[in-house]
């Protein structure tokens, strides 16, 4: 029996989770963002800019192009200006699952602003009941965060450890999180190793229950056609059936996509004891496991490589894909569980 691991019905709509523009430290407006994206074939963009929800969908959303309500959060080691670049943080960007929800959890009335996002410090919307939220930068400050944060209906990713400078012994321990950003475009352009495909498998193997993404993180700094342009370079595929809040973020809530920074997966699916997944032409595809062993899949005799199948076996833990274009650019599945599978 076929037991499709990225539903077969519907479509796929290509998606950047992590965006900031002139609301908060980006150099273009919501307006321009949209556009630009849009160009380049995507059709979701969740609008995360630093510290304040400002909601977009009702303004832009349309037939063709969905935003989704969000704003990226930090907290950060104590310290002054001069040691800013030097201390730990961590980024968590908070999507409202649903389109009318645009109260900002975790909210203080006087801290935490800064750049352009005081000048909308009088257009967030947040519950005057609740007494200042006050930040800590530790493991128990971090969930905390995440679990009010999921508790008040948002998907939370947990983003660019490496630009961060978050260590094992800090991010390990973060706990309710949906998603890791596997891949952060606007580090990686930047030279920072935010491509992190070990951490996730460091974070599954520990028994988190968690996704993974692909995002750009752009503030457009820099022109398209720079090697620095941070913007269409990470996203994530969410297959749904149709251009529309609530569906995209329930497919999002199921796992239902993959994270790419270039080749295009169409289809995976599991059946007589293997993982099969087609693709854009590859160099190599990979399988990844919860164990010690891996799998492996190359171009045979001149063919191009679109399809790859890997055996589960009762004690691999989970199995994951990797698909690998000419160019080096990755597109990650999520893991799925092989107790799970070897069930149907």
């Amino acid at each position: 029996m076929k037991t499709y691991l990225l539903p077969k019905e519907g479509q796929f709509y290509k998606a950047n989770l992590h965006c900031h523009t002139t609301v908060s430290d980006g150099k273009l407006t919501p307006e321009q963002v949209k556009a630009l994206y849009q160009a380049h074939g995507y059709s979701v963009i969740a609008y995360t800019d630093h510290e304040v929800l400002i909601p977009h969908h009702h303004e832009l959303s349309d037939d063709s192009f969905l935003a989704l309500n969000a704003h990226e959060l930090e907290l950060i080691e104590p310290g002054n200006g001069a040691e800013h670049k030097t201390r730990q943080r961590c980024h968590l960007c908070l999507i409202a699952l649903e389109p009318d929800n645009v109260k900002q959890t975790c909210w203080h009335r006087s801290k935490y602003l800064w750049g352009n996002a005081k000048n909308y410090q009088e257009q967030v919307q947040f519950d005057e009941a609740l007494p200042d939220y006050v930040r800590a930068y530790s493991v128990r400050g971090v969930n905390d965060v995440i679990r009010r944060a999921r508790k008040a209906g948002f998907w939370v990713t947990y983003n660019h450890p490496i630009w961060s400078l978050e260590d094992p012994e800090q991010y390990m321990k973060y706990e309710g999180f949906n998603a890791l950003e596997i891949y952060n475009h606007s580090s990686v352009v930047a030279g920072y190793d935010d491509e992190v495909p070990q951490i996730f498998d460091d974070m599954l193997k520990k028994g988190k229950s968690i996704f993974c993404v692909a995002a750009d993180d752009n503030h457009n700094g820099h022109p398209e056609g720079s090697p620095r342009f941070d913007a269409c370079g990470g996203f994530t595929m969410i297959k749904a059936d149709k251009l529309e809040y609530r569906t995209i973020t329930k497919a999002m809530e199921a796992g239902q996509f993959y994270a790419s920074a270039g080749p295009l997966i169409h289809e995976l699916w599991y059946e007589n004891g293997e993982v099969h997944v087609t693709c854009d032409p590859a160099a190599k595809i990979c399988a990844n496991y919860g164990v010690v062993r891996a799998g492996v899949a190359y171009p045979q005799n001149g063919e191009p490589l679109t399809h790859a199948a890997f055996s589960v076996k009762p004690n691999d833990g989970y199995i994951r894909i990797t698909v690998i274009d000419q160019n080096g650019n990755k597109a990650f599945t999520n893991a799925y569980a092989v107790d799970e599978l070897l069930a149907h």
